[in-house]
């Protein structure tokens, strides 16, 4: 494990804190404003005002909200003339990109021998582990963005292109798994899948809808393909949106990362996340069509949640008890103390204390016994990616003595 200053850790876990406040913070109102607008296409009616249509309106709804009403407006194309006002969301996704790169490389890029790389997944430099993660999330952008450019505009291109990005994100969950420690392989996919969206704002939609407004500005015709283009980037967005926040949050369930198929969970568990939010797409649609909701989507995805819980469920022989005639005794102290001095204590000592815990004596384990329970038998993240080599039979062990009383 490489070693840091307990005034450098210290440091790093405030930047780690402001940041990941700053990310989640944006990414609500990214994530907020994406989802509302996806609504809002799927519920606008046609207008039946005439003036609306002398406009160029396409689609109206009539909403209430926090004790008032609004009525938003699409117009077909673009509008004839402009207001000087004029709000752009951009800011969003922009703020949560720059955000999340840099919690990154705050957790994961500093200090990549320690959170990059597991030596029993694949033996590499932390210089190589670096830019082989960097190469995913610009690699991923130019195979999407390529697919999106040949196929975006054909016949049934939607379908095309979901497939190819469908086989491309198993062949990069595969990948990530192979190369990566499992948790740092699981953020690499969902960081690949957020600067997509991200480049999809800043190379597409953005872009096009620039060229948009000089048009209006200028008095020209405006060429629809800028907000076709731009549409099925953001539709695309919608559907990564849940696929990702899934793989952020992954880094808590060691029992997902840690599977001996840990690409397999990871694909299961994001495509579930794409066909429930397909089923909220599809459900706005047939909602104002007054069709019935397509709740064989959200089945669907529930179904594959299902039997990925049912998969990794414990099979009652992990602990041991049904062979082992010590199964209802309590490990010692003394045993305990002596896998924690092995697997713990170069992290957790008075120098570096990481997460200002330290496990040198007795005492202290036992002040920490529901954290050194957690973390180590229920959710397998520590020791991190298994640097010193803890067993299985000490993980059982320590399950065994915080099950049994935790007697000194």
């Amino acid at each position: 494990m490489t070693e840091m200053s307990p005034l450098l850790a210290y440091a790093l876990d405030w930047l780690n804190l402001l940041l990941r406040w700053t990310h989640v913070i944006v990414a609500i109102a990214w994530v907020g404003s994406s989802f509302y607008f996806v609504w809002l296409d799927n519920s606008l009616t046609p207008p039946s005002e005439p003036a609306l249509k002398d406009k160029g309106v396409g689609g109206e709804l009539w909403a209430v909200h926090g004790g008032g009403f609004y009525n938003p407006q699409k117009y077909l194309g673009a509008p004839r003339t402009l207001p000087n006002h004029l709000h752009w969301f951009y800011w969003e996704s922009y703020s949560t990109w720059l955000s999340g790169f840099a919690l990154f490389t705050v957790l994961y890029l500093f200090n990549a021998g320690a959170f990059l790389i597991d030596q029993s997944v694949h033996v590499w430099s932390p210089g190589a582990a670096v830019m082989t993660a960097l190469g995913f999330l610009v690699g991923f952008w130019l195979l999407y963005d390529g697919l999106c450019r040949v196929w975006g505009h054909r016949s049934k291109g939607d379908a095309l292109v979901g497939a190819s990005v469908l086989c491309l994100v198993v062949l990069a969950s595969w990948l990530a798994c192979q190369l990566f420690a499992g948790r740092a392989a699981f953020l690499l996919v969902g960081a690949m899948l957020a600067t997509a969206m991200s480049a999809n704002v800043f190379f597409w939609i953005i872009p096009g809808q620039r060229k948009v407004v000089a048009a209006i500005q200028a008095g020209q015709v405006v060429d629809a393909v800028h907000g076709k283009r731009g549409k099925q980037r953001s539709v695309h967005n919608t559907y990564f949106v849940l696929p990702v926040l899934f793989a952020m949050l992954s880094n808590h369930y060691g029992w997902a990362y840690g599977h001996g198929h840990n690409w397999l969970v990871l694909t299961l568990i994001m495509l579930s996340g794409a066909l429930i939010r397909h089923f909220f797409v599809a459900r706005h649609k047939t909602k104002l069509a007054g069709e019935r909701s397509p709740w064989g989507w959200a089945a669907a995805g529930g179904a594959i949640l299902l039997g990925v819980a049912v998969w990794l469920a414990p099979t009652g022989a992990v602990d041991g008890s049904a062979s082992s005639p010590d199964a209802r005794v309590a490990p010692t102290m003394a045993q305990v103390s002596a896998i924690v001095n092995q697997r713990c204590v170069v992290c957790h000592n008075p120098q570096l204390a990481n997460k200002g815990v330290v496990l040198t004596s007795p005492e202290m384990i036992q002040t920490h016994a529901q954290q050194i329970y957690q973390q180590v038998v229920v959710l397998k993240a520590m020791p991190m990616n298994n640097a010193t080599g803890i067993t299985e039979d000490e993980r059982v062990m320590i399950r065994r003595w915080f099950d049994l009383g935790r007697a000194p």
